[in-house]
C-alpha cells in the first residue's frame, strides 16, 4: 500500500477555519494539493484571508459563513459543500466555543450553546459527510478536541463536558462508520500557541499562567497549530487506515508527570 499523502484533487471541509487550528489545517491540506472549504461565523476577514492564501496556492477554496451549532445552519453549510463540489473526501470538525464560568455559575444557555457547538454539530454534520464521502469511496472525518475532556481545567466545565461528549461521538461513529471505508479519530492538542489563548479570561487575569504551562511541559514550549494539522493529515492518509476511534494526544508531555512527583 502506498502510504504518502496524495490529497490532490481532495476535498476538504474544516469548521472554524479562518484562525488557529483551522487556518493552519486549511492551509497545510492545501499545500498538499487538497481544495478547501473554510467556514466561518464571526469573523470573516481572516477567514477571507485564509482563503485567499489557498487560492494563492493554486487550489480552490470556499467561504461559507455558518454557525454549527445552528441546525439549519449546519445544513445549509453542507448544501452548498453538495451543491459546489458533488462530494468530500475529509471532515474536519474544529469550530469550537464555550461559556467559561465555574461550574456553579454555569447557566442553561451557556450548556446549550457549548453543547450544540462543539458536540452536537460533530454528530449531524457526520450524518450529511457520509454519504457526501461514500460517493467519492471513503474519507475520514477527525475532531479537534482538548484536554479538557479527560482533566479539571479551571472554568472550563461545560466545555470540558461538551469536549468529551465529543469523543465519545467519535468512538461510536468510528465503528459504525468502518465498513464504509471512512476513518473517524479526534486530536487533542496541549496548549496551542493562537491568538485565542490571549483571550482566555483565565490568561489575561494571570499573564504567568502560559510561562507556567510551558515550564511544566517537557517538551519546553506551547504546541504550534501547524504541528496539531500535520497531525490531523496524517489521520486523513492511507497509513492511519487502521486507526479506529482513537485521541491522539499532541501536548509536548504535559500530561504525563504525576503532580507532586518530581526527580531529586
Amino acid at each position: 500500500m502506498n502510504y504518502e499523502m496524495p490529497f490532490d484533487e481532495k476535498i476538504i471541509l474544516i469548521t472554524g477555519s479562518g484562525r488557529g487550528i483551522g487556518r493552519a489545517t486549511a492551509l497545510h491540506f492545501a499545500r498538499k494539493g487538497a481544495h478547501v472549504v473554510v467556514n466561518f461565523f464571526r469573523n470573516r476577514k481572516p477567514a477571507e484571508e485564509t482563503v485567499a492564501e489557498i487560492r494563492n496556492l493554486g487550489r480552490e477554496a470556499l467561504l461559507v459563513k455558518a454557525n454549527v451549532g445552528d441546525l439549519d445552519d449546519l445544513h445549509r453549510l453542507f448544501d452548498t459543500v453538495e451543491m459546489e463540489f458533488d462530494g468530500l473526501d475529509f471532515f474536519v470538525s474544529n469550530a469550537a466555543s464555550g461559556y467559561n464560568r465555574p461550574a456553579m455559575e454555569q447557566r442553561p444557555k451557556g450548556w446549550e450553546w457549548s453543547m450544540n457547538i462543539n458536540a452536537r454539530s460533530l454528530l449531524f454534520a457526520a450524518q450529511r459527510a457520509v454519504p457526501l464521502m461514500e460517493k467519492r469511496g471513503g474519507g475520514a472525518i477527525v475532531s479537534i478536541t482538548s484536554a479538557g475532556s479527560q482533566r479539571v481545567v479551571p472554568e472550563y466545565v461545560v466545555v470540558g463536558a461538551s469536549k468529551a461528549a465529543q469523543e465519545a461521538l467519535i468512538r461510536y461513529l468510528a465503528v459504525e462508520l468502518a465498513d464504509k471505508n471512512i476513518v473517524v479519530n479526534a486530536v487533542s492538542p496541549g496548549v496551542v500557541d493562537t491568538d485565542a489563548l490571549r483571550h482566555f479570561d483565565i490568561v489575561r487575569r494571570d499573564e504567568q499562567i502560559i510561562d507556567r504551562v510551558v515550564s511544566h511541559t517537557p517538551a519546553g514550549r506551547l504546541i504550534e497549530a501547524d504541528e496539531v494539522a500535520a497531525v490531523v493529515a496524517f489521520l486523513c492518509s492511507p497509513a492511519a487506515r487502521m486507526i479506529c476511534g482513537q485521541v491522539i494526544v499532541v501536548d509536548g508531555g504535559i500530561s504525563l508527570p504525576m503532580p507532586g512527583v518530581q526527580a531529586a
